[in-house]
């Protein structure tokens, strides 16, 4: 695997990851703009609105025979949220060239190609977007924002975030507000997309079986020549943020037949070589089924039917998350707060350390084995100061000490917990 990276113009970058393992090439676009009350909604719907049609490709039909005549590609799109950042993803995947017979055309560009109309070339009438596909997924957007809560783990962590970071943008939910699709119709959208197109930073990543002259190609074609130079409107990684600390309980009552026990874990450094030491430390405490969580909480005390932990590195977070019986709440938080007073009090082993790390690695080590994951770990990159490639990734977890989990376990503070329960 080779990774290279090329700025063709300010805020704009190009991703060539040449990995011989795959018989296929993905083409990735994202598109990133700082995370506000004002345009969340407005992003989400963008990426919606542009599957719909381009100018040259003006319906989902059109889109889809492209595809089919590109040897059966496929095509998807959505939103996220990455620290106080939202992030526009569109992709493309088909098959390579070198499996195809001699005389097809050169799939690779044909794809670039496709995915850089849909997303800066789409269809316009009378200076706006179509209003019948605006309006229509403006309706699918609103049933996105009514399902947050279909899936009440998922609703409950959202919830401990949004209260940890109340008034701030990471607490903003991702598909944005339906209050605000209102006031959104196919001219205001539109003059939206073309001021984010100017503003946003935008990472074009292709993954696959690799010529050296696709860059120059990709820089020739006319949606990358069009572009501007811009000063991106992106939020690196922050450790510095104020941290609250206080222990806030949220009750929240529901219909619901199983409680969900989230508690939002702060950790209290500006040292970024401190993450890595947090990944062996989330391990130990609740990241697999070797974990104090998964072990002690679940297995032992049979207080859960979840019980795990995961690290948000972008905002130096731990989420613990527990799926309990509503009559257990009070013996399972005092129980996972014992495991946290067990590891700040340096009752764990080498071992732990060493089993934790081996977990770690042999995740990291697949990153290279699906397309998209590697496409995200590189993109997860440029919110970084330091840079890494995989074995430097992997060289930065090895290091890591058993003292230098204990000062990380010193310095773990519970922010918020929350709790889901029913309404008896």
């Amino acid at each position: 695997m080779e990774y290279k990276v090329k700025e063709i113009k300010n805020g704009v970058k190009l991703h060539l990851i040449r990995n011989e393992k795959f018989k296929t090439n993905l083409v990735s676009v994202f598109l990133t703009t700082e995370l506000n009350r004002e345009n969340i909604t407005k992003n989400s719907l963008i990426p919606a609105v542009l599957r719909r049609g381009s100018k040259n490709m003006p319906t989902q039909e059109d889109i889809s025979t492209k595809l089919e005549e590109m040897y059966g590609a496929s095509f998807n799109c959505g939103i996220d949220k990455r620290g106080d950042n939202q992030v526009l993803k569109f992709y493309i995947e088909a098959i390579n060239s070198k499996f195809l017979p001699q005389d097809a055309e050169n799939i690779l560009d044909e794809t670039i190609a496709n995915l850089l109309e849909i997303v800066f070339n789409p269809l316009i009438e009378d200076n706006a977007f179509l209003k019948t596909y605006v309006e229509q997924e403006k309706v699918n957007v609103a049933q996105l924002i009514d399902g947050k809560m279909d899936n009440k783990a998922r609703y409950a962590v959202d919830r401990c975030i949004e209260e940890m970071y109340r008034n701030k943008p990471y607490s903003l939910y991702k598909y944005g507000y339906k209050e605000d699709l209102d006031n959104i119709d196919e001219k205001s959208l539109y003059k939206y997309y073309k001021e984010l197109l100017n503003t946003c930073k935008i990472d074009i990543f292709v993954s696959g079986i690799i010529d050296e002259q696709i860059s120059d190609r990709i820089c020739k074609m006319p949606e990358i020549q069009n572009l501007n130079d811009r000063n991106a409107i992106f939020n690196m990684s922050n450790l510095q943020e104020n941290i609250n600390n206080n222990e806030q309980i949220i009750n929240e009552a529901m219909d619901v037949t199983q409680g969900k026990l989230v508690l939002g874990l702060n950790l209290d450094t500006k040292d970024e070589n401190m993450q890595y030491v947090a990944l062996v430390y989330n391990e130990i405490l609740g990241g697999s089924a070797n974990s104090r969580l998964f072990q002690n909480v679940r297995e032992k005390a049979s207080l859960a039917y979840v019980a795990s932990s995961s690290y948000v590195k972008i905002k130096n977070n731990i989420i613990i998350n527990c799926g309990i019986e509503i009559k257990n709440y009070d013996k399972t938080l005092k129980l996972v707060r014992e495991q946290l007073e067990e590891l700040k009090n340096g009752n764990f082993s080498e071992n732990d350390i060493d089993t934790a790390k081996k977990c770690l690695v042999s995740n990291i080590k697949i990153i290279d084995d699906e397309q998209d994951t590697e496409i995200m770990y590189f993109y997860g990159q440029e919110f970084y100061k330091t840079k890494l490639d995989i074995n430097q990734y992997i060289e930065k977890i090895q290091s890591v000490t058993k003292q230098d989990v204990l000062n990380i376990a010193q310095n773990i503070k519970i922010d918020t917990i929350y709790f889901l329960n029913d309404k008896k």
